[in-house]
C-alpha cells in the first residue's frame, strides 16, 4: 500500500519539465499479443551499444545474439542519463527483476519490431540460455534414433475478413445468357430391348446424331473507337539526319517547346494603348457574334449541306466502279504483263495495250535467246469482240510506253526496252478497225464488227502490222524508255530548244526519257531530200518488204534525236534519272479529238504529209518567245524536278549543255511513275510514287500543295478524272484502287475499291459518251479490266471547278505564310544566338580601386598560406629575418 500513498501525495503536485514521464506512467510494451509476454522490444542506439558492449556483428551476432547485462549497470545508466536512457521504457521491468543479470537478445531480422529485445522473467532467460545445449542433445538423439512422426490435427482458427470477398465477387465470371439444354431419350417400347452394335453413316441415319453448329453473335463484337496515346513535351530540341531513308509508315510524335511571353512583356502588353484600342474596337463585333451563335448552329457541316445539281440519270448513292468488260489473250500475252494503255482518239470502244515479259533484268539476260523468238506486240481490243484482238502491232522488243499522234490517230510512236523509238502507220488498216453500220441509209456512230462478221476477203489478211521505222541503236537511248510524249501541233523546236510556230499544224516532234539519265527530242521529218539512186547503185538497193509501210522509210535505222537534255546533279558529276515527264500542253491531249478536224488537217498536208514537211525546216519561222519551256520531271529516286529544256553554250568548251534544274524536291519515298497535269488547270501537276501522292502548282516553289501520308501499300499507277477537277484515281500493289475527291476529303481517299488480286500496273479513263464514262485498269497478270465510272464520280457538281481552284489558292497562301513565318523564326533564332554569345564574351570594365582591392585580397591570402607553411615547419612566422630564408628554401 506504500506506493499508493505515494501516488496520492504527488497527485496534486504540478510536474516540472524534467519530470514529464514518471516511472508509474510508463507502461512497457510487451509481445503479449503474439503469445510472448516475457519479451520487451528495445531500440538501442549506438551510444548505448558502446556502453553495454552490444555492438552488432562484433559483440553480438546472428549465431550468438544473447548478452547478459548486470542490473546495477542499467540502474547506473538511469542515474546518468535519466529519461534519455534507451532502457527507460522498461524501467519498471528492470527495477522489479529478481535476478542480478538481465538477458538482452540481438534481433537482426527485426522479428519483434526492434533491433534488440529484453527478457523480463528468469524462467524465460533460463530456457533461452539452455536452448543451445538442448539443441545439441536433440541433434545427437536424431543421429542415434530416428524420429517418430506424431500427427497433430490442425486447430481451426476464426476467420478474419480483409476484404477479399469483394475482390472475388468482382473478378468472378457470371454467365449473361442461359445455357442451351438438350434432352435425349428413346421410345418406351425399346426399353430393355437387346442392343446390337454396328457401323452406320451419320448422314444416312439422322436419328443417331444431333448437330449443334456454331454461329457468330454480333452482340459480342467490340470495336475500338478511341485510343489514348501519351505525348511527352520537353524543352530540348534535337535534329538528327541520316543518309538512309526509312520507307515504311510508322507512328510518330512531335515534341516542341511552347513560346510564352516573359513577365515584363506581359505587363507591357497589358498596359499598351494599342491593345486597349483594339479591345474597344472589336467589343461590339464579338458581342454580335456571340448573340448569333446562340440563335444558329455553328457546328453545321457546310459540305454536307452543299446543294448539288439535280439529275435524273443514275443514283447518287451508287459511287463504286462497276465491272463492264475484261480482255485477256491466252495465246499472245501468256506470262506477260500490261505496261501501257491508250484509248483510240476517234473510234468508240477501241483500246490499245502494250505487253511485256514478267522478268527481271537478270532473267532477261539469261533468257535473251528465247525472248528473240517470241513476238513483242501492241494489242487492239474492241468492245464488240472481247476474245480476239482487232490488230497486233509488231516491234523488235517489248514496248513499255506508246502514244497516238494528236493530229493523226493512225500514227503511233512507242518506246522499247532496248532504248529504240518505233513508229507505226495504220492507214492501210483503217477500214478494218473503223466500219459504219447503215440501217436506213444514214451513217450512225462508229460500231466495231468482230472478225467473224467481216468480209471473207478481209479475214484472210494478216492481223499483224509491221513497224514503219526504228531509231538508230547507236544514237538513241541505252536503256529502257519509260515515257513518251508528242509535242503539240502548233509549235516545233530547233536544236537549241527554242520554240517556233508550226505552220503545218501537224505534230512532227516527240519527246522520250529513259533511265539512262537522258531526255531526247525527236523530229520525224527528213532533214534533207533523199538522194536519187544512180544506175550503178540500183543493184545495191534493198527491196522494201511488201508489208512495211513506206511512210517513215527515211527514218528507219538512221533516226537520230534532235536535242539531248541531261539533268545534272548539283555538286557531283552524276545526272538525275528521269522516269516520267510532263509538259505545259499535255493537258490538251486528254480531250478526244474531233474526227472531222483531223481529216481537215490531213487534207491540208496532202497525200504524204510527213514527206512534204521537210521544207518547213528551211523556212523562216516565227519564234514564240512567251512560250513556257519549263517542265516537270519525276526521277527514279523519288525526286520532283522543275527544269528548262533550252540549251546553253559552255563558255569554256563552246558545246551545248543543258541547264541545271531550277527546283528540286524530295517528297516521295520511291520511284515516281506518274507525273500528270490536270485536264482543267494547266499549272496543276499530280505526282505519284512510292507510298504517297503529291499535287504541285507551277510557279510555286515552296513545295507541294497537297502531300498525302504514307499508305500501307505501295502506289503503282494513277490518273486524273477527265470530267471532275477534284477527283483522281490511284492504283496500289495489292489490287485496290483509291479514289480521291478533294471536295470531300483532302487527307485520305474518299473511297477504296478492290479491282483484282495482283498489282495494278496502269490506269487510263475515257469518255465514251456524255452519259457514260469508262476507266481501263491493267494488272500484273495481263488482264485488262474495263469499269464503268458511276454518275457521282463522272459528273461535276455546281461550281466544282471554281471550288477546287479556291482550294488550291488557299493552299498556296498557306505555303507562303509558312515560308514567311519560317524566315521570322530563323531571324529570331539568329538574334537569340548572337545575344547569348554577347553575354558569354562580354568583358566588364573594372576601376582602379577594384583592381587594388583584388590585389590586396590576393596578397592577404598569400600571407595566410605562408603562415600555415611556416607553422608546420616549426619556424616562427612573425620573425621578419627568417621569412626571406624560408622563402628561398621553398
Amino acid at each position: 500500500m506504500a506506493p499508493k500513498r505515494k501516488k496520492e501525495k504527488t497527485a496534486g503536485k504540478t510536474k516540472s519539465p524534467k519530470q514529464r514521464i514518471s516511472y508509474d506512467e510508463t507502461v512497457p510494451v510487451s509481445m503479449e499479443s503474439v503469445g510472448h509476454p516475457e519479451i520487451f522490444p528495445l531500440v538501442l542506439t549506438t551510444k548505448t551499444q558502446e556502453i553495454f558492449n552490444l555492438r552488432p556483428e562484433e559483440d553480438v551476432t546472428e549465431e550468438h545474439p544473447n548478452k547478459l547485462i548486470k542490473k546495477e549497470d542499467i540502474l547506473q545508466d538511469f542515474k546518468n542519463r535519466a529519461g534519455v536512457s534507451d532502457f527507460h521504457p522498461v524501467k519498471k521491468i528492470v527495477l522489479e527483476y529478481p535476478g542480478e543479470e538481465l538477458l538482452v537478445v540481438y534481433d537482426k531480422e527485426f522479428k519483434y519490431g526492434q533491433n534488440f529485445y529484453l527478457i523480463g522473467t528468469e524462467e524465460a532467460k533460463e530456457s533461452i540460455l539452455k536452448l543451445p545445449e538442448e539443441q545439441m542433445d536433440t541433434e545427437e538423439a536424431k543421429e542415434s534414433v530416428e524420429d517418430i512422426y506424431v500427427y497433430k490435427p490442425p486447430v481451426p482458427k476464426p476467420w478474419v475478413s480483409l476484404g477479399s470477398e469483394k475482390e472475388i465477387e468482382e473478378e468472378s465470371v457470371h454467365e449473361s445468357t442461359f445455357k442451351a439444354k438438350y434432352k435425349i431419350s428413346r421410345e418406351r417400347k425399346k426399353f430393355g430391348a437387346p442392343i446390337t452394335f454396328g457401323d452406320q453413316n451419320a448422314s444416312t441415319v439422322k436419328e443417331n446424331y444431333i448437330e449443334c453448329t456454331s454461329y457468330s453473335d454480333k452482340n459480342f463484337i467490340i470495336q475500338q473507337l478511341e485510343k489514348d496515346i501519351a505525348i511527352q513535351m520537353i524543352p530540348v530540341l534535337k535534329d538528327k539526319h541520316t543518309q538512309t531513308q526509312w520507307k515504311y509508315p510508322k507512328n510518330a510524335a512531335v515534341q516542341y517547346t511552347p513560346r510564352e511571353f516573359s513577365e515584363e512583356e506581359k505587363e507591357q502588353q497589358l498596359q499598351s494603348k494599342v491593345l486597349e484600342e483594339f479591345l474597344n474596337s472589336v467589343t461590339l463585333s464579338v458581342e454580335m457574334a456571340l448573340q448569333q451563335n446562340e440563335i444558329m448552329n455553328v457546328f453545321i457541316d457546310d459540305w454536307k449541306a452543299l446543294g448539288e445539281e439535280e439529275t435524273a440519270f443514275g443514283e447518287k448513292t451508287d459511287s463504286y466502279l462497276k465491272e463492264y468488260q475484261s480482255f485477256t489473250d491466252l495465246h499472245n500475252i501468256k506470262e506477260k504483263t500490261i505496261t501501257c494503255i491508250c484509248w483510240h482518239p476517234t473510234i468508240y470502244g477501241l483500246i490499245a495495250v502494250s505487253v511485256a515479259e514478267r522478268l527481271s533484268y537478270e532473267e532477261r539476260v539469261h533468257f535473251s535467246g528465247k525472248l528473240l523468238l517470241q513476238p513483242s506486240l501492241i494489242l487492239f481490243w474492241s468492245f464488240s469482240d472481247p476474245i480476239h484482238p482487232q490488230l497486233m502491232l509488231e516491234s523488235p522488243d517489248d514496248i513499255f510506253c506508246f502514244q497516238f499522234c494528236p493530229t493523226n490517230p493512225n500514227i503511233i510512236a512507242g518506246g522499247c526496252i532496248n532504248g529504240q523509238v518505233i513508229l507505226w502507220d495504220l492507214s492501210a488498216h483503217a477500214e478494218r478497225i473503223e466500219n459504219f453500220k447503215d440501217s436506213s441509209g444514214s451513217s450512225k456512230k462508229n460500231i466495231l464488227k468482230p472478225i467473224f462478221l467481216l468480209d471473207p476477203e478481209m479475214t484472210k489478211e494478216s492481223l499483224f502490222v509491221r513497224h514503219s521505222a526504228v531509231s538508230s541503236i547507236e544514237h538513241g537511248h541505252k536503256k529502257i524508255i519509260t515515257d513518251i510524249h508528242w509535242l503539240n501541233d502548233d509549235l516545233e523546236l530547233n536544236r537549241l530548244g527554242h520554240v517556233f510556230e508550226n505552220r503545218s499544224a501537224i505534230s512532227c516532234q516527240l519527246v522520250t526519257c529513259s533511265i539512262d539519265c537522258v531526255i531526247y527530242i525527236w523530229d520525224i521529218r527528213p532533214t534533207r531530200p533523199p538522194p536519187m539512186p544512180s544506175d550503178k547503185k540500183k543493184e545495191e538497193i534493198v527491196e522494201i518488204p511488201h508489208d512495211m509501210p513506206p511512210t517513215f522509210l527515211h527514218l528507219d535505222l538512221s533516226w537520230r534525236p534532235l536535242i539531248k537534255i541531261s539533268l545534272s546533279k548539283s555538286g557531283t558529276s552524276l545526272d538525275h534519272c528521269p522516269i516520267k515527264i510532263s509538259f505545259k500542253d499535255d493537258h490538251f491531249q486528254y480531250a478526244t479529238k474531233d474526227a472531222q478536224t483531223l481529216q481537215l488537217k490531213a487534207q491540208i498536208a496532202g497525200d504524204d504529209p510527213y514527206h512534204n514537211l521537210e521544207y518547213g525546216l528551211s523556212k523562216i519561222l516565227k519564234p514564240m518567245e512567251e512560250y513556257e519551256t519549263m517542265f516537270f520531271v519525276g526521277t527514279e529516286d523519288g525526286e520532283v524536278l522543275y527544269a528548262d529544256w533550252k540549251l546553253e553554250r559552255d563558255h569554256d568548251t563552246g558545246r551545248l549543255i543543258s541547264k541545271k534544274p531550277l527546283n528540286r524536291y524530295v517528297v516521295h519515298d520511291g520511284s515516281i511513275h506518274t507525273v500528270q497535269r490536270s485536264p482543267f488547270y494547266s499549272d496543276i501537276v499530280l505526282t505519284i510514287g512510292g507510298w504517297n501522292v503529291a499535287i504541285w502548282k507551277e510557279g510555286v516553289s515552296q513545295g507541294p500543295l497537297l502531300q498525302s501520308s504514307c499508305s500501307t501499300k505501295k502506289y503503282t499507277a494513277g490518273h486524273w478524272s477527265l470530267t471532275r477537277p477534284g477527283v483522281f484515281f490511284v492504283g496500289k500493289e495489292d489490287g485496290y484502287i483509291d479514289i480521291w475527291d478533294l471536295l470531300e476529303k483532302t487527307h485520305e481517299p474518299a473511297q477504296t475499291q478492290s479491282i483484282c488480286i495482283t498489282t495494278i500496273t496502269y490506269i487510263r479513263p475515257w469518255i465514251g459518251s456524255p452519259k457514260q464514262q469508262f476507266v481501263a485498269i491493267a494488272d500484273y497478270y495481263g488482264t485488262l479490266h474495263i469499269l464503268e465510272i458511276p454518275w457521282t464520280l463522272s459528273h461535276p457538281s455546281t461550281n466544282e471547278t471554281q471550288s477546287v481552284n479556291n482550294y488550291f489558292d488557299r493552299e498556296v497562301g498557306h505555303l507562303r505564310y509558312r515560308e514567311k513565318r519560317q524566315e521570322i523564326r530563323d531571324k529570331e533564332k539568329e538574334e537569340t544566338q548572337l545575344e547569348s554569345e554577347r553575354k558569354k564574351t562580354k568583358i566588364f570594365q573594372k576601376s582602379r580601386e577594384q583592381m587594388d582591392a583584388e590585389l590586396k585580397l590576393n596578397y592577404l591570402e598569400f600571407l595566410e598560406l605562408e603562415k600555415q607553411i611556416l607553422g608546420k615547419l616549426g619556424v616562427f612566422q612573425d620573425s621578419d629575418k627568417t621569412r626571406p630564408l624560408i622563402r628561398e628554401l621553398l
